[in-house]
């Protein structure tokens, strides 16, 4: 027998030749021919041959197709030189409609049967790992001598005919430190599965304990490893379970084809990758390209200058609003809130800065596809359900969001409002989002730029932003122009020292991510058209979609961005409604004071 000490440096067809004559001392094939593409086998009826070619097409994420074969050809001149899918692979497996039925060292008894059967040559992401070393970055089920941990997901993959199941992942614990180099190796390697579809909390998943691997042997992290997560061709292999096929046969997980062919020459496009942490609880990392983060970062610049010159500049925090976008981008349900009743002596006390930035991410997240919900204060909700009407005839949302408003009546409240009979782990929401929205100062109380107490205005809707915090899997932000909104509680000491009267006004209560804009509308502006390009960033929305599927169309449709137009049509719906500019209570066609055209207009236009 031999054993596996310079295996990872002999040829292919030497290593197809010595597995072929069952010389073999190991378990898989990781580790082994470095640089060289290895392959997950599925092989099965020719009837369902053209099915199982389109499964694998709109799910090429775990399942690249390198190479399928003609009815009975067990050779691949593409892939190898003298190969025998029959001998070549180090174990298979059987399945009888849909049950294992056996582990074989060989398939040559059954050639008859395979003259009738269609051999597919899939993507491995042992394939990847030799690039993942020259990047400096530990493999280690390679330095624990074992298989690679694979595991069985609650993603399902796209639907073709008879074949659907669920992705099956693999788990490579990789150091923080190392993330981005670990994405940047394998996003060059598509059709070794790529870059990682999930990086953190494996729950995100539905897997529940990363020592019980579906397949493989577990791999154990180190301090300061995070589980990082690539597709698998092993999800091949739970299609033809469910399939039910009367008979076909895989390799055995772990024990790859091993192909001619090196890894070098694959090219992925979508831009340098990015690795931003999204989320501490449960803990969740998301990708971008470093060109969309850029544009991100310069929506975030524009907003930031300082028309009214209140001294924003010093609370604004870089890449806030890229954080922002990447998690919205990945939430599901979405609670937005805004109101500030600055103009406690008029009716209504509401300024025209909040709603229509509200508005305009409540549009773009419609455009995803995503659920949005406004909670605002009791008396204010028939305003708003104006402004709502206003928004869907001018045709910034596609139909009324759901309004709501909320009341701390136990010490639960808040608790019951976020989730699903007040239990934590059934959350309504996954992030929420406060502009131009009162926020709660040490004292208690809130407060205007003029250091005027509001309370009696405002409900407690900071209790939310409060509860949050204790509750996995919510992130909030916050958007602000002077300091006293809810979300800026992590600027606060920015606030007090460079905000007039700062000392008394500043928001006491915090978001994870902090949008300073000269004007809050503006962030509201900025961050739908982060999403935007968001949409737009292949290295992101694949990452978003797990690899499955076909991409959506880039960006959203037009009618879901901000526009001059409609912008200046909201304004005058609400300047009919009474709500006036926050800074000068003049019932004209300006926010903050500045005057919509050549102000507003221009910075809706550069956003743009």
């Amino acid at each position: 027998m031999l054993l596996t000490g310079g295996l990872k440096s002999l040829l292919p067809h030497v290593l197809r030749r010595i597995i072929r004559c069952n010389r073999l001392s190991i378990s898989n094939t990781s580790g082994m021919a470095e640089g060289y593409k290895q392959a997950n086998v599925v092989i099965l009826h020719k009837s369902l041959a053209d099915d199982f070619e389109k499964f694998c097409h709109a799910n090429d994420g775990p399942l690249p197709l390198l190479y399928r074969s003609q009815p009975g050809d067990w050779k691949c001149p593409s892939l190898s030189s003298d190969s025998d899918i029959r001998t070549d692979c180090l174990q298979y497996r059987k399945y009888e409609h849909g049950v294992c039925t056996g582990s074989l060292e060989s398939l040559k008894e059954y050639s008859e049967q395979l003259k009738d059967m269609v051999t597919f040559y899939l993507g491995c992401s042992f394939s990847f790992e030799k690039a993942v070393q020259k990047a400096g970055i530990p493999i280690r089920n390679v330095e624990q001598k074992c298989n690679v941990s694979m595991y069985k997901t609650s993603v399902p993959c796209h639907s073709i005919s008879m074949f659907h199941c669920n992705l099956v992942v693999t788990m490579r614990p990789i150091p923080e430190s190392k993330l981005e180099a670990a994405v940047l190796a394998t996003s060059e390697l598509k059709e070794a599965h790529g870059a990682p579809i999930h990086i953190g909390d494996p729950g995100l998943l539905g897997i529940q304990d990363l020592s019980k691997p579906d397949y493989g042997d577990p791999v154990h992290l180190h301090p300061g490893d995070i589980p990082v997560f690539w597709a698998c061709g092993v999800t091949g292999v739970e299609a033809i379970i469910n399939c039910r096929a009367p008979l076909a046969f895989t390799h055995s997980p772990g024990c790859m084809f091993i192909t001619d062919l090196k890894n070098d020459c694959v090219r992925s496009s979508g831009g340098v990758p990015q690795v931003h942490c999204i989320s501490q609880d449960p803990l969740h990392f998301s990708i971008v390209s470093a060109e969309a983060a850029q544009k991100i970062n310069s929506l975030e610049t524009l907003i930031g200058i300082d028309p009214g010159q209140r001294g924003v500049g010093h609370l604004r925090r870089p890449g806030q609003l890229l954080g922002a976008g990447l998690a919205l981008s990945h939430a599901g349900s979405v609670l937005l809130t805004t109101g500030f009743p600055t103009h406690f002596t008029q009716q209504p006390p509401e300024e025209n800065d909040g709603p229509p930035g509200a508005l305009a991410i409540a549009a773009a997240l419609q455009a995803l596809g995503k659920r949005v919900a406004l909670v605002t204060d009791h008396r204010a909700m028939e305003l708003n359900s104006k402004i709502m009407e206003g928004a869907v005839q001018l045709g910034i949302l596609k139909k009324p969001i759901p309004l709501l408003s909320y009341q701390r009546e136990s010490a639960d409240s808040a608790l019951k409002f976020l989730c699903e009979d007040g239990n934590p782990g059934r959350p309504r929401f996954d992030h929420l989002v406060a502009i131009e929205r009162a926020g709660m100062a040490a004292d208690g109380n809130y407060y205007n730029a003029r250091k005027v107490n509001i309370k009696h205005l405002v409900d407690p809707i900071d209790d939310l932003f409060l509860a949050a915090q204790t509750i996995p899997g919510i992130t909030t932000t916050g958007i602000g122009d002077g300091g006293n909104e809810l979300g800026m509680g992590k600027v606060k000491d920015a606030v007090k020292k460079h905000i007039k009267n700062g000392d008394v006004i500043a928001c006491d209560v915090e978001a994870d991510f902090t949008v300073v804009a000269g004007v809050s509308n503006w962030g509201g502006y900025a961050l739908a058209c982060a999403l935007h390009v968001l949409r737009c960033c292949r290295a992101h929305e694949r990452y978003l979609r797990r690899a499955l599927g076909f991409p959506p169309a880039a960006g959203l449709p037009l009618p879901a961005l901000p526009s001059v137009p409609k912008e200046e049509k909201l304004l005058k719906t609400l300047v009919q409604l009474g709500v006036r500019s926050g800074k000068t209570a003049s019932l004209e066609m300006e926010v903050d004071g500045l005057p919509f055209y050549n102000t507003h207009s221009d910075m809706i236009e550069k956003l743009l």
